[in-house]
């Protein structure tokens, strides 16, 4: 796990060593294991036809265990800001070092034959599998790190590589005798992949979009069209398309793939998806269903336990995090090895936001060892300057602090893995806006029985009226190109368009555009949506930069693709009936999660009480933040944000998370100076 950085002279002639060394600084946080660089030249008089001759360097963080060992890809030279003139393309890369802890896994890395050079972040979690087919191809190998492995299965299958792999990557290898450069994201973009081009002739790879701010001819312009979506949308939606809130700078989506020769880079790179999520139709028993769910989750978990370095796992109380933890501990119980399991959660004073109850239900009748935070409105203020700048993007909750008091817990309890519990409500239908995909589904089935026990079930369950219910149907019989300006009558959530000045966005905006969906029933679909475009990423760009913040690896289980497209194929009946979600993963558990938690219905996470914090005690302190975040905004906002804080407090209105989406929008502005 680690961050990268690399540069593309389009001008064919450039200094890029210290450019790319103030790169690798900016995210020292990702890898402060070891760093190196890596400049390519032209070269016209190579006896092996390389068409780049390389040079290697070292910086002040790279490891001193380099010096012992000697191998084609070890610095020779120590970068210490002298000119290196003519760098055509510049690689550079810091490391968390999580397999194979020795210098033999150094990067940028190259193989036998210098030809190939990588630089790579993520994890294969299947690279010894791979690893054996390549020995019989012939391949050899001088250290154990999947990073190796992925650079020789490029050297051997080209491109067609990425399918091989199961984890969760970014990474660049630059081919030193065609000059083609070729770039990856995994498969639902775990791992983040950022690129900008500079009006100084430069193209700029990164794993965090703050790294472009220490490179010549940055200057930090707001996207208006992103920001509206951000600010006023029901989620507070980002990382939904290629673009990102600051103008020009785009990501590789999750599943998206690049191969260029680097003297025909333009403008537009030839960017291609290698992967789309399949779904296919599975003509499957519950009782089989139960089985393969079961193995394909067990599997993928014995996958993410292989570590050189101790691990822990978030654990919140529900049903995803919870289920982690019992199958991890069941594994290690077989190793008798259950003494070192460790889990982290957030609690709070707030009963009502407070999990700690089915926390300790996980852990009372096995040996973890538990820890616990409790995050407060002052510690929130006292970090949000160090969170906006980590998460590089505003985000639309609070939530997200409460992740990163988690991980900095597990760090400094000497954790450097953690497994997550991300991706399983979108595949399995855990969001109670899934009822409403559940009645299409039945009503277009013609199922009208069904449908009226459901709707009874989920007002039994979960207190939905009937008229509620009727309005989440039709929402979903509504055609999706009409089914936004229906939400907008019935969900309130977000910034209000009367509170924004839109000439300062950009005049007219684009609001989030029509999704391209798979064929599929409206569950399936709805799956999709929230996997590819509109929740996941999201919460994938958080826990990143929340894990990396405290150079933490975070490993999401529930995100194997062989799990995913398995339960993206079951019938609808198996995920969500009888006003329950997550069917499969209840009965499929049965007899491993504690009964408390298999049953339970309501549905927290890490959340904290922002709806206390800002109308309690601390509100002043709130509205000083959101007084700063009109005036930072560059008058983005009208003064009606104030006035409907001040009516939220008294109690004459109902909150709504427009407050913090203009403290975190304002913050975020004023930290990477943003201008519109």
């Amino acid at each position: 796990m680690c961050g990268v950085a690399a540069l593309i002279s389009l001008n064919q002639s450039s200094n890029c060593l210290h450019y790319i060394s103030s790169m690798t600084s900016v995210i020292n946080h990702r890898g402060p294991d070891d760093e190196g660089f890596v400049l390519f030249a032209k070269n016209n008089h190579s006896p092996e036809g390389q068409l780049y001759t390389a040079r290697i360097f070292s910086g002040n963080s790279t490891s001193p265990k380099l010096r012992d060992i000697s191998l084609n890809y070890i610095p020779n030279e120590q970068y210490i800001n002298q000119k290196i003139p003519d760098s055509i393309v510049s690689l550079g890369h810091r490391r968390l070092s999580i397999i194979d802890l020795s210098p033999y896994g150094h990067q940028p890395m190259c193989d036998s034959t210098s030809r190939y050079w990588i630089v790579f972040n993520g994890e294969i979690y299947n690279y010894r599998e791979i690893r054996e087919e390549l020995e019989v191809l012939g391949h050899r190998f001088v250290s154990d790190t999947d990073t190796e492995v992925v650079l020789n299965a490029y050297k051997q299958w080209g491109r067609d590589c990425l399918s091989r792999f199961n984890g969760m990557w970014a990474f660049v290898i630059f081919d030193t005798e065609n000059g083609i450069l070729f770039a990856s994201r995994d498969r639902f973009g775990i791992k983040p992949f950022y690129y900008w081009y500079s009006p100084k002739e430069f193209l700029a790879f990164a794993s965090e979009i703050k790294e472009f701010t220490v490179l010549p001819g940055w200057e930090a312009k707001l996207n208006g069209p992103r920001a509206y979506d951000y600010l006023v949308s029901e989620a507070g939606i980002t990382n939904h398309t290629s673009e990102t809130l600051f103008r020009n700078v785009y990501q590789l989506r999750g599943g998206e793939a690049f191969e260029v020769q680097i003297n025909s880079i333009s403008t537009e790179l030839p960017i291609y998806r290698w992967y789309d999520l399949r779904i296919s139709n599975l003509d499957i028993t519950f009782e089989e269903a139960k089985k393969e769910f079961l193995k394909l989750f067990q599997e993928s978990i014995r996958l993410r336990l292989y570590s050189d370095v101790p691990m822990g796992s978030c654990l919140s109380g529900g049903l995803d995090s919870s289920t982690i933890v019992c199958i991890v501990n069941n594994i290690l119980k077989e190793e008798k090895m259950e003494e070192i399991q460790k889990t982290f959660s957030a609690c709070s004073d707030i009963e009502k936001f407070d999990e700690r109850h089915f926390i300790d239900e996980v852990i009372k009748s096995r040996k973890i060892e538990a820890k616990y935070v409790y995050p407060s409105p002052d510690q929130l203020v006292d970090n949000l300057d160090s969170l906006v700048w980590h998460q590089d993007e505003p985000f639309a909750s609070t939530s997200v602090f409460a992740q990163w008091l988690v991980f900095r817990l597990a760090s400094e309890n000497g954790v450097e893995v953690m497994l997550d519990g991300q991706g399983s409500d979108e595949q399995l239908c855990g969001y109670h806006r899934f009822f409403g995909c559940r009645y299409a589904y039945l009503f277009k089935s013609l199922n009208f029985s069904a449908l009226a026990s459901e709707i009874n079930k989920v007002k039994e369950l979960h207190g939905v009226s009937f008229t509620q219910s009727l309005t989440m149907l039709g929402f979903y019989l509504t055609p999706p190109f009409f089914r936004q300006k229906f939400k907008n009558l019935f969900v309130k959530g977000g910034v209000p368009p009367s509170m924004l000045h839109f000439e300062k966005l950009g005049g007219s905006v684009n609001y989030i555009k029509q999704f391209k969906l798979p064929s599929g029933d409206v569950i399936q679909k709805n799956s999709y949506e929230q996997l590819i475009y509109t929740v996941l990423p999201q919460l994938l760009h958080w826990v990143d930069r929340n894990s990396m913040a405290h150079s933490l690896e975070s490993r999401v289980p529930f995100l194997d693709f062989r799990f995913v497209e398995f339960n993206l194929g079951l019938s609808p009946d198996l995920k969500i009936a009888d006003g329950y979600t997550k069917l499969i993963l209840r009965e499929a558990m049965s007899d491993i999660l504690p009964e408390k938690i298999r049953i339970r219905i309501d549905k927290i996470g890490f959340a904290t009480a922002e709806e206390y914090w800002m109308k309690g005690e601390s509100s002043n302190m709130f509205r000083r933040l959101l007084m700063e975040a009109v005036e930072s905004s560059k008058e983005i906002f009208t003064e009606e944000a104030l006035k409907k804080f001040d009516r939220i407090v008294e109690g004459k209105e109902d909150l709504s998370s427009f407050a913090w989406r203009i403290i975190c929008f304002g913050k975020w502005m004023k930290i990477f100076n943003v201008s519109i």
